[in-house]
Parts: structure tokens; sequence; C-alpha cells
């Protein structure tokens, strides 16, 4: 998606960002993340990010296995950030909203804010590489990749645009299947913190493989 912004590296985006917790959330650098946004705190969050202008928010897993309340989850270290480039207001108090990512980042420390929402400090330049459109993707395995997406299309009686898988470039093509895979929180942050885009590409391949052979052998070939 076009974007009215350039970010060439980690001096151009904000040490401190606010973070928006969902389970199963998966933002990675170019893809884009519709998010239906009515929690009053996420509200206000939108709003601030608009007013200020970076039009920024840092989107982030709780931690569930390491979370003792549920008001305040405690969040995996890695998330992405991404820039707010659609939004519309749905007319009954909530915003529509379309989010591209832009890097990841590892939270140095969260904030104490008066806030509704959390703020983390955060770290770019471990994935410096996320500045890079398209880096590393002449290594992934795009056979691979096709193939297990054949079968998972087959044992779920799902139907994709082939000219469209055919047609994108391998970046986009890994990263959107890795934002739409129907896994778990565990399996959306591993491949989020995938250090280049051949592994976030085995990481899919795995865990796909490993979901069919499971419903084979118990007999499911639907999504749960």
């Amino acid at each position: 998606m076009p974007i009215n912004a350039e970010y060439r590296g980690p001096g151009d985006l904000p040490e401190i960002v606010p973070v928006f917790p969902l389970p199963g959330a998966l933002l990675l650098p170019r893809g884009q993340m519709p998010l239906n946004i009515f929690e009053p705190r996420y509200l206000a969050m939108v709003d601030d990010a608009l007013r200020d202008g970076h039009r920024l928010i840092g989107m982030i897993q709780p931690d569930a296995s390491h979370t003792y309340s549920e008001a305040k989850p405690v969040l995996f270290r890695v998330g992405c950030v991404g820039r707010i480039t659609q939004l519309a207001e749905s007319g009954d108090g909530r915003y529509i909203l379309e989010l591209t990512g832009i890097a990841r980042f590892k939270v140095i420390e969260e904030m104490t804010v008066l806030t509704p929402y959390r703020q983390c400090k955060v770290d770019y330049f471990p994935y410096i590489d996320d500045f890079t459109a398209r880096k590393g993707e002449e290594a992934v395995d795009r056979e691979a990749l096709l193939a297990v997406l054949t079968d998972f299309l087959k044992a779920n009686n799902l139907k994709v645009d082939w000219e469209g898988v055919e047609s994108a470039p391998n970046e986009a093509l890994v990263n959107a299947l890795a934002m739409m895979s129907p896994y778990g929180p565990p399996e959306k942050q591993a491949m989020l913190e995938a250090p280049d885009l051949k592994t976030r590409a085995e990481i899919l391949i795995a865990v796909t493989e490993m979901d069919l052979a499971k419903k084979r052998t118990s007999g499911d070939t639907g999504l749960q």
C-alpha cells in the first residue's frame, strides 16, 4: 500500500510508542492489518496518534504464560510498529482502520504514563533490515511454501486467488500468509521474531505441516 511517510531507519521513528496488546495479532513490515477499535482507551490512543501527527501504533501480543493480571497482561518483548494508513468512523463510536507495518521493535521498558493506554520505550536497531523492502526474499523456498499452501487449502476446502498469489513477491506472500494464518499466539510470535524472511517462511511451513498432520490423525479436516 502507498504510504505518505518514508521511514529509512530507526532514527525516523519515535523511541516511545503507544502499544495495543492483542492476542493472535501479527503485524509485519509492509503488511496491512485491519482493526476495529471500540474500547475507549484505544479510541483515545488513535486520537492521540492522529493529533501528534506520527500516526503510529505498536502492535504487540500479551504473554499469557507469564500473565497474572488480566487488567494489565505481561507483554512479549517484541512487537511491530505500524502507521495508520486508512481510517473511517463507523457512526456508532468505533474506528475502522488499517495499519501498515513499518518495523519490528524490542521493548526496552514500559513507561509510567497518565494515558489510559500503555506506552513503551522501544529499540528498532535489532531489526534494522526491516527498513529495506524485500530483504532476503531470494532465499525463500517459494515452491515449498506454495505446496503447503495448496495442501492447507485442500484440507480446509478453501479457495484462493492463485493469480494474485503467483504474482506476489516473496516478501509480500510470506508476510501475508503468516499474518492470515489461523495459529495461536506462540506460533505468531515465533514468526514475528524470525531473524529473516527465509526463517519466517520455514516456521510457517513447519507449523502448517504439523497442523495438517494432526488433522489427518484425528480425521478433522476443517478449521477449528
